[in-house]
């Protein structure tokens, strides 16, 4: 969608209302790992995107998805926000400083035990990225639009940590977003779209 600039700071302004307003929930699990990561958003053509990762096939874990820039907490890290965007920076070399953090979302327990931290940002573009050819295969740059149709959204069931949930799958072009990606997704959209 293209949309009038008024329109675009209109949706930023919706974006960054909830949030601020948003008392997150927290989960305490101390047999879980700390992780954080990012939802990197920007205008390009009249539109607000999401900037997705694909994973190469190289990675140590969840090879080949669709995933947020993120990773789990090091030593050196001062807090969860610090480990996302060092993480961040590390795999697409978006700086720290060209962020505009703007909120925090709930905490999630991701099946490799790590509990996930998902901050919302937006970085200006175009942008010079640097992407590590270690962890990234390619940068997928999806419309806040698609997600928000919910005709672009199918569902299933699957077993995590002995419950059933429902998983979330957004097929665009060549690439499916599902897990927790599409979990987290699925739980912005509603709050600032749908909640808020």
């Amino acid at each position: 969608m293209d949309t009038s600039s008024d329109q675009l700071q209109s949706i930023k302004a919706q974006i960054k209302s909830c949030l601020s307003n948003y008392k997150k929930n927290k989960i305490i699990d101390d047999n879980t790992l700390p992780a954080g990561v990012i939802i990197p958003l920007f205008e390009k053509e009249g539109a607000i995107y999401v900037l997705l990762t694909l994973r190469t096939e190289t990675v140590a874990t969840h090879k080949g998805q669709i995933s947020f820039p993120g990773g789990a907490w090091e030593p050196g890290d001062s807090s969860i926000l610090d480990t996302a965007l060092r993480e961040t920076q590390e795999e697409v070399g978006i700086k720290p400083e060209d962020f505009e953090i703007i909120g925090e979302l709930d905490d999630v327990v991701a099946v490799s035990d790590h509990l996930v931290t998902p901050f919302v940002g937006f970085f200006p573009y175009p942008y010079d990225f640097k992407v590590s050819d270690v962890e990234i295969a390619e940068l997928v740059e999806i419309p806040l639009d698609f997600f928000l149709d919910d005709s672009n959204r199918r569902s299933g069931m699957r077993e995590h940590r002995g419950k059933r949930v429902t998983i979330h799958y957004y097929d665009y072009n060549e690439h499916t977003v599902w897990g927790l990606t599409a979990h987290i997704l699925k739980g912005f959209l509603d709050l600032c779209f749908g909640a808020c």
